[in-house]
Formats: structure tokens, C-alpha cells, sequence
């Protein structure tokens, strides 16, 4: 989210404190434990995700300087467990000239094994990050090109920039992939205020042209931005291929989130296999933001990670969190081909090592109007946890957990709702039982909330600020008994 966040501020729909300069008193209580986060200061929309050698880089939009949002660069971190993050300098730092600001706003990177580039060197293949140029001074955005021959450490901008303009003011977040059917590189871009986004092709990275232009379907109560394009096979199928393409919009009380359509691409033109006003969105949370996938991956894995928007309540000396990575797959449901998420495999292999001490597993049992405590002064009481839970509906009208003391993670079966409530705040998605079986996997890092329901077939992702001593964890169940068929818990807290 860039520019969008100015217009939404000059409506008095965020905070000041989104943009003042950070005075505030640390708050460690809030930093997640699991979820990356800047060292210090802000951080945004997640670019240029890619797997190289065994190690996973996160680019992001960061301000070096402050905790708000501006001198927008590309901050870098690597990983090879998707859990503990490596901090490394500035990738793609603002370029400042006499005459011209530009600011390093999101893009893609792709490894060119080919070296259709022509940027190589020694016989290796250049990583090429492709990212939007924000020129504030003349108030126009075009996509510029940068190389590394250090494995993605740091970049040298290409002295043909730019490789795309159209002379907009809005036009913005290249993700590129590499058709190899076609032998061509192939842009997805958003022009944000016309609710489109456009295909380009290359064969060098350098020189693109048109393809196609997609857009004016389901929400467009938002602009649109952070476009992909990504093959996916359905059902595990490679046989059976689709195309996801992900949009960041709103969600469905419009306020920030993601949609995505589900479809076909011949190579030049992307048709949606929905009707056009069908809304399909990726997170029912309103901080949703973002995301996008991961390129070159092994075994034809498809995942992604996503900003989470901070609101309301500021932190220090960071600001802005990534999500959980998800794994995405594509299944056939009774109403079409949908998105389900899950929380990478990668980390679940890494909680299935913890030591006895750091999990929960509890056998079946009936939860009525006591709750069942699960923190402890051994454990589960520092907000930092994962818990997989597996409830048959009975006779209760609400069940869940109840978290951070008072925030609750519930179903409500008369309305088929999961939701969260904070207070006198609720967020909330709708979902039919599977077999009269609800599943929930709540992920709670500190101050995130991530809520996996019957396996992904629907997420939903919020934000908390809860007060220190608030660290209670429990099950319940309201108006009637719930059947808990079995639950495990990993504390990751430190």
C-alpha cells in the first residue's frame, strides 16, 4: 500500500500517527516472536520474494530512516526456515538526484538462468529484481530494472531504465515469471484507479510489449494493486492446470484486503472463469495486504507472504509485520474452483521438533460452560503461540478460544460465522461445517492473529494490542456443550 495510504488519510479513515515521527516508548510486547518484522522502523508491502540455493529472500518496502512511511527501498532478509530471519543492509536504496526523487516502491525478482538478459557474469546467472519507480516530482511511475551478481545482496539499476511507461501517474507492482512453454518473461501490472491490470511479455527483461489488459471484475470499491499471476495445478493435478491471479483490493465489508480470480491464460489474454461480478477474496481480515508469492521454488510449490496493515495502535521501534508464509492450492468445491491456505509445511516439519516442553496435546473431551484453561506459569502465557483444534458441533451456539485474555477466536453455528472479537470490535467470514466438523488453526504472535479455517478453506487475519499482563489461552463453548475431537499447541514463546 503507497500512494493509496495518503489518499486514505487525507479522508480521515487512518491515523496521524501512520505518519508522525516516531517518539514512542518500546514496545517489545508487541514484537511477534514468528513473524518477520524490521529491525526497526516501518516496513510494508513484501517484494521480490524468491528462493535461492536453499535460502528464502524477503524484500520489502522499508523507510531506513523513520518509522513511518517514505525513502522508500527495498530492505532485504533471508531465511532458511521461514522462522528465524537473517537482517541484511538495504537491497535497493532511494536514488536522489538534482532533479529527481525516485522512490523504490514493489516489484518482483527472478533468477535469469538463461541470462536473457545479458546481465551474467562469469558464467552465472543474474538475479534481476523488476520494481515500480515512484517519481514523486513529476508525479509519474514506470518500471525500472536492477541486476545482482551477488546472489541477490545488491543491485546495479540498468542504464536503460525505464523498460516500461505509459505516462501515468498510478501505475505500479511488476510481478514477473517466466513462461518457459513460451520462452518469455511475462509481466502482470496494476493501474491502480482504473481497476486493470496489464500483461507484457519479454524475451530479455529489457524490451516488453502489451499483451492484454484484464480488469472492471469483481470489487472494484478499491483500487487495485500488488497484481500476480501464478500457474497453479488443481487438486493436485498436474494435469488439470489454472491461473490464479491475486489482486490487492478490499474484502468483503470493503475494507483493506485481496481478491483473486481464478481462470485460464492461452499466453496473452487471462479469462476469469467466474461471472464478472463474482467476489472472491483471499483473507476475510481487514490487514490482510499485499502478497505476493514466491518465484522459482522447488517442486512446483506455490507460496506467499503478505503484509499486515498496522492500525490504531502504533509500535516502536518497528512498524508493520509480515504474515505467516502460506502455502496455496487450488481445489474443486460445490461452488467452483476456490483458493485454500495453510501455514507453509516447512514450519510445521520445524514445530514437530520442538522439545516436550513447548507443546500440548490434548485427547478428546466435551467443553461445556467451563472453559478449559490452557496457559500456564509453565507455558502458553506469552502470546506467542499455534494451536490446531478440531470441534464437532452439538449443542453449543458458540464455541472457540478465547485468547490475550480477552479476545475471542469463535464459531457461531447458527450463522455459520467464524469471527474475532476485540472488544467492541468483530471481524468476521462465513463457513459451512465440513462433516458437522469446524477447524480452526490460530496462529497468535504477540500482536497478529491468524485464523486457518477447515484447512484453509477460508483465512482470516487481524491485529491486536493487548496489554501485557493479558496472556490467558483457553477453549470455551456458550449456551450448550461442543465436542473438542482433539487439539495440539506449539509455544513459541521466549
Amino acid at each position: 500500500m503507497k500512494k493509496q495510504l495518503f489518499s486514505i488519510l487525507l479522508a480521515g479513515l487512518l491515523p496521524a500517527w501512520l505518519y508522525a515521527q516516531d517518539n514512542a516508548t518500546p514496545t517489545p510486547q508487541w514484537r511477534p516472536v514468528y513473524h518477520f518484522t524490521a529491525a526497526k522502523n516501518w516496513l510494508n508491502d513484501p517484494n521480490g520474494l524468491i528462493y535461492l540455493d536453499g535460502v528464502y529472500h524477503l524484500y520489502y518496502q522499508h523507510n531506513p530512516f523513520e518509522n513511518k512511511w517514505g525513502h522508500m527501498s527495498w530492505g532485504h532478509a533471508t531465511s532458511k526456515d521461514l522462522l528465524h530471519w537473517n537482517h541484511l543492509p538495504v537491497a535497493i536504496p532511494e536514488i536522489e538526484t538534482k532533479d529527481t526523487t525516485t522512490w523504490i516502491f514493489s516489484g518482483s525478482a527472478v533468477l535469469d538462468k538463461h541470462n536473457s538478459s545479458g546481465f551474467g557474469k562469469d558464467g552465472k546467472a543474474p538475479v534481476v529484481a523488476i520494481y515500480t519507480a515512484d517519481q514523486p516530482k513529476q508525479q509519474k511511475e514506470s518500471q525500472f530494472i536492477a541486476y545482482s551478481n551477488d546472489g541477490g545482496l545488491t543491485y546495479t539499476n540498468y542504464a536503460g531504465n525505464p523498460v516500461v511507461d505509459i505516462n501515468k501517474k498510478d501505475f505500479r507492482d511488476p510481478s514477473v515469471i517466466w513462461l518457459e512453454e513460451q520462452h518469455k518473461w511475462l509481466m502482470t501490472v496494476a493501474v491502480p484507479a482504473e481497476h486493470k491490470v496489464q500483461f507484457y511479455a519479454s524475451e530479455n527483461l529489457k524490451n516488453w510489449q502489451l499483451l492484454s489488459e484484464f480488469g472492471n471484475q469483481g470489487d472494484t470499491r478499491k483500487i487495485w494493486e500488488c497484481p500476480s499471476l501464478t500457474p497453479m495445478n488443481v487438486d493436485g493435478n498436474p494435469a488439470k492446470k489454472k491461473w490464479l491471479l491475486m489482486i490487492s483490493s478490499g474484502n468483503q465489508d470493503a475494507a483493506t484486503g485481496m481478491q483473486y480470480f481464478v481462470g485460464n491464460f492461452d499466453g496473452k489474454t487471462f479469462t476469469n472463469d467466474n461471472k464478472p461480478e463474482d467476489q472472491l477474496f483471499v483473507d476475510y481480515g481487514r490487514t490482510f495486504y499485499a502478497a505476493i508469492p514466491y518465484n522459482n521454488l522447488p517442486d512446483n510449490r506455490r507460496m506467499m507472504i503478505g503484509w499486515l496493515m498496522p492500525f490504531e495502535t502504533p509500535t516502536s521501534p518497528w512498524r508493520g509485520q509480515m504474515s505467516i508464509p502460506r502455502d496455496l492450492q487450488l481445489k474443486t468445491t460445490p461452488t467452483g474452483i476456490r483458493l485454500f491456505q495453510q501455514p507453509s509445511a516447512g514450519i510445521s516439519t520445524y514445530l514437530q521438533k520442538l522439545p516436550a516442553a513447548k507443546k500440548l496435546q490434548l485427547k478428546p473431551q466435551r467443553i461445556n460452560s467451563k472453559e478449559l484453561q490452557l496457559s500456564n506459569n509453565k507455558g502458553f502465557s506469552t502470546n506467542a503461540y499455534w494451536a490446531d483444534a478440531e470441534f464437532t458441533l452439538a449443542t453449543a451456539t458458540d464455541f472457540g478460544f478465547k485468547i490475550a485474555e480477552s479476545v475471542v477466536v469463535g464459531y457461531n453455528v447458527q450463522r455459520n460465522e467464524l469471527y474475532i472479537r476485540d472488544g467492541k470490535d468483530t471481524q468476521h467470514l462465513n463457513i459451512q461445517p465440513v462433516n458437522n466438523r469446524i477447524r480452526l488453526q490460530v496462529l497468535l504472535d504477540r500482536s497478529s492473529v491468524e485464523v486457518f479455517v477447515n484447512d484453509g478453506e477460508k483465512v482470516l487475519t487481524t491485529l491486536i494490542f493487548p496489554d501485557k499482563a493479558a496472556t490467558g489461552f483457553s477453549v470455551f463453548a456458550e449456551n450448550g456443550e461442543v465436542k473438542l475431537n482433539g487439539l495440539k499447541a506449539w509455544d513459541l514463546g521466549k
